[in-house]
């Protein structure tokens, strides 16, 4: 299925795109997409048999319909660093995932508007697959059980503001948690729709011109890996979000000077079978 919320920020509802790209209206079905409705086999089974038979959803008109983060009331936002072979190219490949983490209050609709921080100078990009925890996870085993603990899969888009993260002292997360720095969506693709993980092309364009162009199975750490190790040092809860990191060609990586975001700035992006991103860049 795919998932996701339609309306004005803050007041966003319930939406299935059906099969025939026909957008459907879910409030009369379920409240939200959260995580009290991943967690609920009986909810989730409406909205499945919903799916199966769309004619019974009234329709929506999509046009000049905002289209939201694809989640809502989110948990955490926890991120893995340098988890792309091609990325970590020049370093030292990690020996067990990085970690920080990003505010539920970061997330946007895929298509809002994205604000460069005041005094910002090294604003950058990156596209990222998100991972979305539909069931609780404590202490997980293997990467199989961390996989079985996935509710579905989203486009995620990883601003980041190089200067405030590297240079300014302290942890990264100072430069990971301006305002807007986590466009999400369009959909939520449950995870029953994405055979392989680790085998989705990830893309990115800034003013149209192609800057990163990857794939998931480049990861260090792959998806049920990821969740596994996670599980160890923290209860992952459904509604919880994991990015796993970008592949190679973010503007930090690039020769000087640097192609950092600015005010005026295009960005589109992607992960194959995911769902499309487009933000314009404002200063706040």
């Amino acid at each position: 299925m795919k998932l996701l919320r339609v309306g004005t920020a803050g007041a966003e509802r319930p939406a299935l795109l059906d099969r025939d790209g026909t957008l459907r209206d879910l409030s009369g079905i379920v409240p939200d997409i959260d995580g009290d409705l991943l967690a609920d086999a009986s909810a989730l089974a409406r909205v499945r048999a919903a799916a199966e038979n769309p004619g019974v959803l009234p329709a929506l008109d999509a046009t000049g319909l905002r289209i939201g983060p694809p989640l809502g009331r989110i948990g955490k936002i926890v991120c893995i660093g340098l988890n792309y072979h091609d990325h970590a190219a020049g370093a030292e490949i990690p020996a067990e995932p990085i970690l920080f983490f990003k505010a539920p209050d970061t997330v946007v609709g895929p298509d809002d508007t994205v604000l460069v921080p005041r005094g910002s100078r090294k604003t950058d990009w990156e596209v990222e697959l998100a991972v979305v925890i539909g069931r609780t996870a404590r202490y997980l085993g293997s990467a199989e059980e961390g996989l079985a603990h996935v509710a579905g899969y989203a486009t995620a888009h990883d601003v980041s503001e190089r200067e405030f993260q590297i240079e300014r002292g302290g942890t990264w997360d100072k430069g990971k948690n301006c305002e807007t720095f986590n466009p999400l969506g369009p959909w939520l693709v449950t995870a029953d729709e994405v055979a392989d993980p680790q085998a989705l092309p990830l893309r990115l364009w800034v003013n149209g011109e192609l800057k990163q162009n990857g794939t998931t199975a480049e990861q260090i750490f792959p998806v049920g890996e990821v969740v596994r190790y996670l599980s160890h040092f923290m209860t992952l809860y459904p509604g919880d979000i994991i990015n796993t990191g970008t592949p190679a060609g973010v503007a930090m990586g690039q020769p000087e000077p640097k192609p950092y975001l600015k005010a005026g700035d295009v960005v589109e992006l992607e992960v194959e079978g995911l769902g499309r991103q487009r933000q314009e860049l404002k200063d706040a």
